[in-house]
């Protein structure tokens, strides 16, 4: 079998947003040679040291490759792609230059060009993101492994927003939080909070196909067999309850119409993490979490990305 490899260069900045593009377009798989993982790569083995002066690495921007069957409509494909991500710019996302390439490739030369890109990766002081074909022994007592199918969605915990938002579940996670993962993605997020503690976890993204592709890692993985998932756009279709610990890492624009509504889900002093949040847009989302009645506890940075850890008002602070 063959597939079609559409590939799309931009600025790291975009990356999300392109991975988003390509799935939504019908993408069975995304692979990311970002220079920005650099700033923030770390072996799984802390001995490790890389030279990058003598190893081969992207310097600048980003290429992102979307995987498609040899069966669809790869100019059609192309196309809505090309629209696609000339629009970023109208959300303020720098995606240049932009441009949309295409090559077979066949299906044996996949699956060892794509397993060469996905190591464990020691990712916070207790989380570990393994990939599925890895046999891997923890190399600390403390440390916890994730598992996942790095093919079936973005949000593999090698991103910096991924990575930002992991520190952020080890900081506030103290044990039995209930906790909503709104644009779960992979459910990398999910799997995390449950493994440092969480009681219960409800993920959501926008789709059935979304949620299937969550499912799919949540199976990998013993401790997430008793999170629910769901399709929902934003907090739409969440059924009325209280968490003590939100989750969202995804696009600025999406998050400044989220703040506002999480309040109907947020209990009194509970705990918003936020990431997807380029170095540019930090400052609009924390006047909008200020402006909606929270207090940003915590600023972290990797790179050129934000993550924020806010608390809503408790009773008394009202």
């Amino acid at each position: 079998m063959s597939w079609q490899e559409v590939i799309v260069e931009a600025q790291s900045e975009a990356v999300e947003a392109v991975s988003n593009i390509l799935m939504e377009a019908g993408a069975e798989g995304i692979q990311i040679d970002d220079a920005a993982d650099v700033d923030s790569y770390e072996p799984a083995d802390a001995t490790v040291w890389v030279d990058w002066d003598v190893v081969e690495h992207r310097e600048a921007g980003a290429l992102v490759a979307g995987y498609f069957p040899e069966n669809v409509n790869l100019p059609e494909v192309i196309n809505d792609v090309q629209m696609r991500v000339n629009q970023l710019a109208d959300f303020g996302l720098d995606a240049t230059p932009g441009t949309v390439t295409t090559t077979a490739v066949k299906d044996a030369d996949w699956a060892t060009e794509w397993q060469k890109y996905y190591h464990p990766v020691r990712v916070t002081r207790h989380l570990t993101v393994v990939p599925k074909w890895e046999e891997y022994v923890p190399a600390q007592k403390d440390e916890q492994v994730i598992v996942l199918d790095p093919g079936m969605a973005f949000g593999t915990g090698t991103h910096p927003t991924t990575r930002l938002m992991m520190q952020a579940l080890e900081i506030v996670i103290r044990g039995d939080e209930r906790l909503l993962d709104v644009g779960t993605g992979s459910g990398v997020l999910g799997i995390a909070a449950k493994l440092l503690g969480a009681s219960s976890v409800l993920g959501t993204d926008i789709d059935e196909v979304a949620v299937r592709s969550a499912q799919g890692n949540l199976d990998l993985n013993p401790i997430a067999s008793d999170i629910k998932v769901m399709a929902s756009d934003l907090l739409q279709d969440v059924p009325a309850q209280e968490f003590d610990i939100v989750v969202a890492n995804m696009l600025a624009e999406v998050l400044v119409p989220l703040i506002p509504q999480v309040e109907s889900v947020l209990r009194p002093g509970g705990k918003f993490l936020l990431s997807g949040i380029y170095q540019d847009k930090a400052d609009v989302i924390v006047a909008k979490l200020e402006a909606s009645g929270y207090v940003v506890d915590e600023k972290m940075k990797l790179g050129e990305w934000y993550g924020l850890i806010a608390q809503r008002a408790s009773e008394d602070e009202k």
